[in-house]
């Protein structure tokens, strides 16, 4: 028999220990790495955010020319405060959250005009430019009053003005004289204009709130009217004070913002209202063509039909282009283009996602793409091409592609390959792309890629990663086929191996029996299995290193799928998730044959921590312990928009509707019997605290024993190091406690 030493020096031949102090130290393990890489709308810039080195939670901004030359620092946060603290609003503050963006400084920018000389920015509740020259750029700060930040800027084409909006109004600023105009009245406590509404930005991913034609003689600008909006009063609980913050939170069933659309002549201010369809609730997009008409995408509130309206400036009255129905739900896309061959846009009447052309006239559509997986995204299109971004390998790759619009029968040329993920965006004229590119377990890169000849003319690289990310682990992963519940369906898995036994007392060779943690999202179009960079995957890389085997699954609702997988959540929240994370813990012992089925816990975060904690709450778990990190526990306390497209109303003829009784997690507190973690943020504006304090009483009533921690100030993703370096140390510890031999 081999000694345990033995053993242990074995495996420390292979790999480096990785502790949580070193996932939250500088610097990150993953490298300072570019974000929100774009390229200038003349081509001759490369513009990205980049970690600084002094801190890598704050950004600075980067910029590199084409079609050679160095990356040089732009503007660096710290430089431009000056040592001061950057100021940012609750509603900026919860803005940022809404986008996941968890970084500090410079955390957006826009090129401002055509002419590539030219950057927007805002920082700590002002607005800056930065102009390049041959002397290198020069920042200028246009507004000074950071009590009263401007938000969502964004600058006409020709670059001579911006918009934003301040105090819940619309202002232009003449960057050429330096003037400032407001154009919208009427704003109130409630009442605001240009700004997204919290289900625009949180369910619906609109960020925006005004658009600017082409021409900037126009803007087409959306008011916000949160009076019906039921007032939501949740408490910030820091460890000294506690603030009580009133928040517009429209939960399931309850009335939503009133959202109305106007044409605003930027000159006089003149504004012409648009008349919505009566059954539009949600608006999803807007913008203009370019001819200058209007154009918005609204919803019904069961969002089974999804219309694009095109809108006449002078009279403002709109007209039907097309209207998409689905007897579930229309997905929501970006797949928007307007060009000679009419406008792109993109449909599942296939029973996958593809692209197809429709005419703006007759709303007539005639098929582009023909791919055997899903489009996923369109990147770029021009007279001579289209560039699309694809699913390949059930859903588990990412890669691009590009067709010819006049020749689609041809079929489309992959521009990247391999098991990896990619995406792009493209300069105006969709000749130059920027590829972000990962695998699992090593973090993106970015490169450019120069179309006409299909070469790469560069990268846009970060710092590299540390050597311990390689060292930390030998052992690769397993891409395992595993069955949903209903038997046939084959879901996409992947299994990470331990890389230490040192959760055995007697001594061992490998492979030893050893537990497994599930890691799982299980909410619709949520993903975990791919060959990508995972953002947790250095916690899951320590997870190996105590003795775990490390389990990931993707349930049917996931994204990147068939239409027919992609609906399975329609009024089986709690079911069909439940059903296939059961199916799957119960295969793993027979996949890896050295899992310890009476060993195997789960873990997951918002939708995912719902699942966690309803897994544990059940007689019939496979599940040994869960930890559930801001968990929805009553679909009632959900926002209306993500909720009611799943389960619909919450009642039916005055009485609780079946779909909302059966996902509460509340009802079911009295079958706890393992251990179960639940760790929330006392502000988080996604899933209120009030959940977690609703499941926390419901057991308490119970006298069931259970675990919480809870984290002061924060918001749904518990950010900032300290934070994070808690939760990952409190994480691994029950998990070490619960799932021990």
């Amino acid at each position: 028999m081999i000694s345990l030493a033995l053993v242990v020096a074995a495996v420390s031949s292979h790999y480096e220990p990785l502790s949580l102090e070193r996932l939250q130290q500088e610097p990150p393990l993953e490298g300072r790495r570019p974000t929100q890489a774009a390229i200038s709308p003349g081509g001759k810039w490369v513009t990205f955010l980049k970690p600084s080195s002094s801190d890598s939670e704050v950004l600075d901004l980067w910029a590199r020319p084409l079609p050679a030359g160095e990356a040089r620092l732009l503007v660096s946060t710290q430089a431009l405060l000056g040592g001061k603290d950057q100021k940012l609003s609750e509603q900026e503050r919860m803005a940022l959250e809404r986008k996941r963006i968890s970084k500090r400084g410079i955390t957006s920018y826009q090129w401002c005009g055509d002419d590539d000389t030219t950057l927007l920015f805002p920082l700590s509740g002002d607005l800056y430019t930065a102009k390049l020259s041959d002397q290198g750029p020069k920042t200028q700060r246009l507004t000074t009053d950071d009590d009263l930040p401007e938000q969502n800027p964004a600058c006409t084409k020709d670059g001579s003005f911006v918009a934003y909006v301040k105090k819940g109004a619309v202002i232009t600023h003449d960057l050429r004289s330096n003037k400032t105009k407001l154009i919208t009245k009427g704003s109130s406590d409630t009442v605001s204009f240009g700004l997204p509404e919290f289900i625009a930005e949180e369910e619906l991913d609109r960020h925006e709130g005004f658009w600017w034609s082409n021409d900037g003689k126009r803007l087409l600008v959306l008011k916000v009217d949160e009076g019906p909006v039921g007032v939501k009063v949740r408490a910030q609980i820091f460890a000294d004070k506690t603030e009580m913050v009133s928040q517009r939170y429209p939960a399931a069933g309850e009335r939503n913002a009133v959202v109305s659309a106007f044409v605003v002549d930027a000159a006089s201010g003149k504004s012409t209202p648009v008349p919505l369809p009566k059954d539009a609730e949600y608006i999803a997009r807007g913008g203009f063509f370019a001819d200058g008409s209007p154009f918005l995408q609204v919803l019904t509130r069961d969002q089974t039909k999804l219309t694009l309206l095109e809108i006449d400036p002078k009279t403002g009255k709109a007209r039907n282009i097309v209207e998409d129905k689905d007897a579930a739900w229309v997905e929501l896309h970006d797949d928007f283009d307007e060009g000679k061959a009419g406008l792109l846009w993109s449909s599942e009447a296939s029973g996958r996602k593809q692209l197809e052309r429709l005419d703006r006239k007759t709303g007539q559509r005639a098929p582009l793409t023909t791919q055997p997986e899903p489009v996923t995204s369109l990147v770029c299109a021009s007279d001579t091409r289209v560039v699309f971004a694809g699913a390949s390998a059930r859903g588990r790759a990412q890669h691009l592609f590009v067709i010819d619009p006049a020749h689609p029968e041809q079929g489309s040329k992959a521009l990247t390959s391999g098991d990896s993920w990619n995406d792009a965006t493209a300069n105006q004229a969709c000749t130059l792309l920027l590829v972000t590119t990962s695998s699992w377990g090593t973090p993106p890169s970015i490169s450019i890629l120069d179309l006409a000849t299909g070469e790469s003319i560069g990268n846009i690289d970060g710092d590299p990663p540390a050597p311990l990310l390689s060292k930390a682990s030998r052992d690769p992963p397993r891409f395992l086929d595993v069955k949903a519940a209903d038997g046939t369906t084959i879901l996409n898995g992947l299994y990470l191996p331990p890389s230490s036994p040192r959760d055995f007392a007697v001594p061992v060779a490998k492979p030893w029996p050893h537990a497994a943690i599930t890691f799982a999202y299980g909410g619709p179009t949520g993903q975990v299995v791919a060959y990508r960079w995972a953002r947790l995957f250095p916690l899951l890389l320590h997870w190996q290193q105590q003795g775990f085997g490390v389990f990931l699954i993707d349930t049917r609702g996931m994204a990147s799928r068939d239409r027919a997988f992609t609906r399975a959540h329609k009024n089986a929240f709690g079911k069909v998730e439940v059903d296939d994370v059961f199916a799957a813990a119960r295969q793993l012992p027979t996949l890896i044959k050295d899992v310890d089925p009476a060993r195997i816990g789960i873990f997951g975060w918002s939708y995912g921590g719902t699942l966690a904690a309803r897994a544990m709450l059940d007689d019939n778990t496979p599940f040994a312990a869960g930890a559930a990190v801001a968990p929805v526990t009553d679909w009632t306390l959900y926002d209306t928009a993500y909720t009611e497209r799943y389960l619909g109303l919450p009642t039916i003829d005055g009485k609780e509707a079946p779909t909302y009784a059966s996902s509460s997690l509340v009802t079911r507190a009295k079958l706890l019997k393992k251990p179960l973690l639940i760790a929330h943020g006392t502000a988080d504006d996604n899933v209120l605290f009030e959940h977690t304090l609703r499941l926390v009483q419901a057991l308490e009533d119970e006298g069931a024993l259970f675990q919480t921690s809870l984290y002061p100030g924060k918001a749904h993703g518990i950010a900032g190091k300290k934070a994070q370096l808690h939760l990952h140390k409190t994480l691994t510890h029950f998990f070490v406690d619960a799932l021990r031999p």
